[in-house]
């Protein structure tokens, strides 16, 4: 087999890469567009209008899943896979079995049960959710996934009654994306939770048989938004710190004082 030689180093290569820009023929060590000065690499970082579907794998030792593909996707559209109903198929029990685990100890009568478990999971979702409808809006793709080991901190969950964690899974996210989508998607999820917290503050304060358990969803929200606000490892709190620290201050000072506040009130 006749050998060509790199166009950037002029090494001879018997398997060269052709750039699928400029249509040179490239060594290994120049074969991406940036290592060869493409004249074309523009189009390498230009937005497509569509990608092959990502393959999704999990690694076995962390958090995150392995995204192949970065594909843009119809904007605006809210869509569930088939594999991601499943996932969220597998999630619910698993959180709806750590708020009955939580309920037994402050609800002894089955309508608050009901509600209270309605509630805790449908602040979690609504969360993850939130997520995943600001990624779909700007065309990215965005699905619910499972996490081993949050799939089984949850469960330990669900028997202990000290140790609480909900975290079956969350929100993969992939596609060509700056700093500031990245920390508009990450503030959703938060947002979502304030608001959940202020819509149960003030249904706190109309007087019914359910005013507790309101209280502690205005409570639990308010965590849930606090925690997730914390700036640190893969937490939403970084992505926002990063792309606007005034927005992550008034995000975080007011998610604080719900939680204070209802903590107080409680």
């Amino acid at each position: 087999m006749p050998e060509m030689k790199c166009r950037k180093c002029q090494a001879e290569v018997m398997l060269p890469f052709q750039c699928p820009y400029c249509k040179g023929y490239f060594c290994p060590e120049h074969r991406l567009p940036e290592n060869h000065e493409c004249p074309r690499i523009e189009l390498a970082t230009q937005p497509r209008d569509y990608a092959p579907s990502p393959f999704v794998s999990q690694k076995e030792d962390s958090y995150e899943y392995t995204i192949t593909y970065t594909p843009q996707t119809a904007k605006g559209k809210l869509r569930f896979s088939a594999k991601e109903i499943q996932h969220l198929a597998i999630a619910t029990p698993l959180v709806v079995g750590v708020g009955l685990s939580l309920a037994e100890f402050i609800i002894y009568d089955y309508a608050h049960l009901a509600l209270f478990t309605l509630i805790f999971a449908a602040s979690f979702f609504t969360h993850e959710i939130a997520h995943k409808i600001a990624a779909q809006r700007r065309g990215l793709w965005a699905e619910f996934r499972l996490t081993v080991m949050g799939a089984l901190l949850t469960l330990m969950s669900i028997v202990s009654p000290f140790f609480k964690i909900i975290s079956p899974g969350a929100v993969m996210i992939a596609g060509y994306s700056d700093r500031e989508t990245i920390g508009r998607i990450s503030i959703a999820g938060p947002l979502t939770n304030i608001c959940l917290s202020l819509a149960f503050f003030a249904a706190s304060l109309v007087p019914t048989q359910f005013i507790g358990v309101f209280l502690l969803g205005t409570m639990f929200n308010a965590w849930i938004a606090l925690f997730n606000l914390i700036p640190i490892g893969i937490l939403d709190g970084l992505k926002v710190f990063s792309w606007d620290k005034r927005i992550w201050a008034a995000a975080f000072t007011l998610s604080l004082i719900l939680t204070v506040h209802s903590y107080l009130y409680m």
